[in-house]
């Protein structure tokens, strides 16, 4: 049974699990709880993303699409709290919080590999219809800064792509995933 997202009980079993998947060598799997704890970390800590999002207020959410070829047999949701420069926190929730954030950008895993290997331009891309967005558009383009910073940081970052796994890294994949989805309802 899943712990109830949103409760003190969830975060803080969120928290540890991260801690304890952090454990295992680097580098992690983009989108994996671990990979997305040190994305936290780097945002949380970059000065120029402090800068860029200052006025910005609201969640982001990266809502990836099912990619079973890579070991991802089930939508994830990727919940950025941002506000005002800060990074209070990013977690891969559950779909119905995921589906609620303020801005929910959606995408195919090619696609946000794209992004993540700056092969496509998030703004662009929502612009072009290669990415979906459930929120204001004008809001967005209004912080295109923030957004580059976002996608500079993570193409800056030590990452294993889903689509560079191996066949036994896929069933791997899938074998962290099914656990994380029981306990937190991701």
């Amino acid at each position: 049974m899943a712990l109830t997202y949103g409760t003190d009980e969830w975060e803080q079993a969120y928290v540890a699990e991260v801690a304890e998947r952090q454990k295992a060598p680097r580098p992690y799997i983009a989108f994996s709880p671990e990979w997305i704890g040190l994305y936290e970390k780097a945002v949380q800590e970059d000065a120029l993303y402090k800068e860029a999002a200052a006025t910005w207020e609201g969640s982001v959410v990266l809502h990836v699409l099912a990619a079973p070829e890579v070991g991802i047999d089930e939508d994830l949701y990727l919940f950025m709290d941002l506000w005002h420069g800060d990074c209070r926190s990013m977690r891969l929730v559950p779909k119905e919080a995921g589906e609620a954030g303020d801005f929910v950008i959606t995408g195919s895993m090619e696609r946000w590999l794209q992004v993540s290997r700056k092969q496509l331009d998030t703004v662009k891309g929502m612009m072009q219809g290669k990415l979906k967005l459930k929120g204001d558009l004008p809001t967005i383009v209004r912080a295109v800064k923030a957004a580059s910073r976002l996608v500079d940081i993570v193409a800056d970052m030590d990452s294993i792509y889903p689509d560079e796994l191996t066949p036994e890294q896929i069933e791997e994949l899938r074998g962290w995933i099914v656990p994380l989805r029981e306990k937190f309802g991701v």
